[in-house]
């Protein structure tokens, strides 16, 4: 059974499954006492600092273990904007940093400070430029991912770290998704990252802090991590977790060719095998091991469901996959197709016989779900009737109203115009993106008085 879904949750590597077992037995006691059970436990955890912080790039004494990556991104940006708040309250983040993120960012709002959201390109990279031009004497920190968790693009932190340097501006890299991969390039500042990414525990993170950043751990503490993380430390899921760390490492290159090839093969045969598929994210500077692609006309829950009955276990960030009903903020930063959405995340070892046989089913589930969904199968004729059509999907989620919308463009001639009424914030992504696909002209939006907006598409072909 294919587990496509890395990304989210790495499967445990043997390593850390090793070394977790073996450490229940010797890093039971507290390494905050100086009996020899405690001493044998200090040195097991100063031991699993030196290799994690080895494999971060930073000084053990900078380093801290936390209970999550989570906790570890909340943490950073609180401890780091309060330690600057004689410079100001302004925070500057990636339009598509992970929720950990800008969940803090609303924390922050919230209390009265300030956020700048710098947007990204089509491919879901920010511009180091643009981002510089964010920073002013009033910013106390800047967070940028090295690589995004749903499309796989790569940031160019090293950029934008020497643009904060030159700003005299902390930055904070939330380097979950690529660690594992290798170190994160680029004088930054702080950086955070999560053990189950890279095949460690479940309830490890991590949290550098580089000296001479000024930092302010908030809320109680105690005398454990630096006062950084308080509370018992989790010893053998930390010494697993730094164990997994450096054999992940040891394999990184070889395995990232490897998984890399499978990707530009997912990526080059989804949009021959499959009509009207975009494929997202930077099809160069990217994680190794992902790919995502958005089909058109399918409802991406759907889609999910039938490859899972398959064997395979892939994510999504389609509106109708999730309980907000609203598309990933990822994808719609990025201005792409939503619906449909399929993101693939290879674990190490995947086999090149599990990637054919996923090419080799998907066409079959696409095609299968676009049918009972009554999604048109051609291209639109020339019409003999004139005049606007208004196409009413309020009530309807993705994809219906864009399906409604490629239905009757053939009853509109070439000049004429097509508004789709839909209350479904997919539709903002989605409707554009059809718009693209087919090389017809999207005329924008507006407010419409029956609710929901007017998206107005002119057939110029």
């Amino acid at each position: 059974m294919p587990y496509f879904d890395t990304a989210s949750a790495a499967p445990l590597h043997p390593v850390a499954r090793q070394a977790l077992l073996a450490s229940l037995d010797e890093g039971w006691a507290d390494p905050a006492r100086l009996y020899r059970e405690g001493r044998r436990a200090r040195l097991l955890l100063d031991a699993a600092r030196e290799a994690t912080a080895e494999a971060v790039g930073c000084r053990p004494d900078e380093l801290v273990f936390t209970p999550s990556g989570t906790r570890a991104v909340h943490a950073g940006i609180s401890g780091a904007l309060a330690g600057r708040r004689r410079v100001g309250n302004r925070l500057v983040v990636s339009a598509v940093e992970h929720s950990s993120v800008l969940h803090a960012a609303e924390t922050h709002t919230a209390a009265g400070g300030a956020v700048t959201e710098v947007p990204v390109d089509r491919s879901g990279a920010v511009d180091a430029d643009v981002f510089a031009a964010a920073l002013d004497s009033g910013t106390a920190l800047a967070c940028l991912q090295s690589a995004n968790h749903e499309v796989g693009t790569a940031q160019p932190v090293a950029e934008v770290a020497e643009a904060c340097r030159a700003a005299g501006v902390p930055l904070l890299v939330d380097a979950a998704q690529s660690l594992g991969w290798g170190p994160v390039e680029g004088a930054w500042s702080l950086l955070a990252a999560s053990a189950h990414k890279w095949g460690g525990p479940a309830g490890v993170g991590l949290l550098a802090v580089r000296k001479g950043v000024r930092f302010a751990p908030q809320g109680p503490s105690d005398e454990r991590e630096s006062g950084r993380a308080p509370g018992f430390e989790n010893l053998p899921a930390i010494v697993a977790a730094a164990a997994s760390l450096r054999a992940v490492r040891a394999e990184a290159e070889a395995e990232g060719a490897r998984l890399r090839g499978l990707v530009d093969r997912i990526r080059a045969r989804v949009p021959e095998l499959v009509p009207d598929v975009e494929v997202v994210g930077d099809p160069v500077r990217r994680l190794p091991h992902l790919v995502t692609f958005s089909c058109l006309y399918v409802d991406g829950e759907t889609l999910l469901h039938e490859l899972d009955r398959e064997g395979f276990s892939v994510s999504s960030g389609s509106s109708c996959t999730s309980s907000t009903l609203t598309p990933s903020h990822v994808l719609r930063a990025m201005g792409v197709l939503s619906e449909g959405n399929v993101r693939v995340s290879l674990p190490a070892g995947t086999a090149e016989d599990d990637v054919d046989r996923f090419l080799d089913v998907l066409p079959g589930l696409v095609a299968g779900v676009r049918e009972r969904l009554g999604a048109p199968a051609a291209s639109p004729a020339p019409a003999a009737t004139a005049g606007p059509l208004v196409v009413d999907a309020l009530g309807k989620r993705c994809p219906i109203p864009v399906i409604e919308l490629a239905k009757v463009f053939g009853e509109v001639p070439v000049g004429g115009t097509v508004t789709v009424l839909s209350d479904d914030e997919a539709a903002r992504l989605d409707v554009p993106a059809w718009c693209e696909m087919r090389g017809q002209e999207y005329l924008g939006e507006e407010a419409s008085p029956r609710g929901g907006r007017a998206y107005v598409v002119r057939r110029v072909s």
